[in-house]
């Protein structure tokens, strides 16, 4: 039998902030760390998001030999996850789950550029930058000996490590799941690689940090940020015997394929994904009062999304509220479905919906109902999705139910 799956413990290192209550209250009242990138090697320039991240508060100067930024931010996301649950320790019925789309990007950047230089290559370089080193990482600080995995599928990574994770626990396969996702690719060669792509919003105007801008008629693309969240996974039985506080329960979960394009989102696809959380959650579309949108920002995606929310809404499409915290904290590819799980999960705990900023106008395209105040209390919101629809055409959404 299924045993129902809650979220006890959060932890994150954001461009909001490192604490569930900073962030929330960011997002809350409508901040954005949306900044203009200051390197002189970005030409043209652009903007990001970037999160204040201390590393010696977590490791000595012998301890980072060779460990890659993404690795030390999933660290202290992870710990901070499993402080917050008060779990002084976790053991072999533990598992760990992490998405990254990157993997150790610094690591990349400096290896070419010191080959370039030089002709030699720092010689921690592959575990530096191989993708699985953020959950190793945590795996070791936190010493645990079950099941230790990486996904790495582009924007929905963490989301996917998130759902594999409920479903270990729903299944008693482990006791507690430390799932989430990390994320450091600001450096040039990345952001580069993503102008020539053509997806990065403009910096324009006196205000870079109001450059992304969800489902506005005048949107000119995503904006990348980087960071790491965790959540602290286990039973409601396991919470429960524990006293332990319940932030929300991961009602269900849904992944699909689109199977047809790379970079191209389908609509089909999302409905498909969309059906099929609905259905693992037992809900229905009408009990689903928030989404935390994929919402990029792009000229097709956006419009794609919420075609896809159109279709499986149909007629009750109004009562859903709509909005994309990207535009405050940025793109955090492989860490995005992360992060926005935890904001996802603080809106349905404290009854209150992120509002969608920057939009001037909304694009008619985009007809769903938009989220645009700051600070719009819910107090009957039950339940709310989280979506993330990658490169590569893999969609996924997760559920997230109110416990009383």
């Amino acid at each position: 039998m299924k045993r129902r799956v809650v979220i006890t413990g959060l932890g994150l290192v954001s461009p909001l902030g490192d604490t569930p209550d900073q962030v929330f209250e960011s997002v809350m009242s409508g901040r954005s760390a949306v900044e203009l990138w200051s390197d002189d090697e970005i030409a043209p320039p652009a903007v990001v998001a970037r999160s204040p991240f201390d590393v010696s508060s977590w490791f000595n100067r012998l301890q980072l030999a060779g460990v890659d930024r993404v690795s030390q931010l999933a660290v202290a996301a992870a710990e901070m996850a499993r402080a917050d649950a008060g779990l002084a320790a976790l053991d072999e019925n533990s598992g760990v789950y992490v998405g990254s789309g990157m993997g150790g990007a610094a690591a990349i950047e400096k290896a070419f550029n010191n080959h370039l230089e030089s002709g030699r290559v720092p010689p921690l370089t592959v575990p530096a930058f191989m993708p699985n080193a953020p959950a190793a990482h945590v795996a070791m600080r936190a010493g645990i000996h079950g099941p230790v995995f990486t996904y790495s599928i582009a924007c929905a990574s963490s989301a996917v490590a998130i759902s594999e994770a409920a479903k270990a626990v729903s299944r008693g396969e482990i006791d507690y799941a430390l799932a989430g996702g990390s994320e450091a690719l600001l450096v040039p060669s990345v952001i580069r690689a993503w102008q020539a792509l053509q997806t990065l919003a403009s910096p324009t105007g006196d205000d870079p940090s109001k450059a992304c801008r969800p489902f506005s008629k005048d949107r000119s693309g995503l904006v990348l940020g980087e960071g790491s969240a965790f959540l602290v996974i286990e039973s409601l039985d396991s919470a429960l015997a524990r006293g332990a506080r319940i932030y929300a329960e991961l009602a269900g979960s849904g992944i699909s394929c689109d199977a047809t394009h790379l970079t191209k989102p389908d609509a089909a696809g999302q409905v498909r994904a969309l059906h099929a959380a609905l259905r693992d959650s037992g809900l229905s579309p009408t009990e689903i009062g928030y989404c935390n949108a994929h919402g990029t920002a792009t000229l097709v995606g956006d419009v794609i999304e919420c075609e896809a929310l159109r279709q499986v809404w149909g007629n009750d499409i109004d009562q859903l509220a709509v909005s994309s915290t990207k535009s405050m904290h940025g793109h955090l590819l492989g860490a995005a479905g992360a992060l926005e799980a935890v904001i996802t999960t603080l809106a349905v705990a404290r009854g209150a919906l992120p509002p969608n900023m920057n939009m001037t106008e909304q694009d008619p395209a985009c007809g769903v109902r938009v989220v645009t105040e700051p600070g719009t209390p819910a107090p009957d919101l039950k339940a709310a999705i989280s979506n993330s629809f990658a490169f590569g055409g893999t969609n996924a959404v997760l559920v997230f139910r109110r416990i009383d």
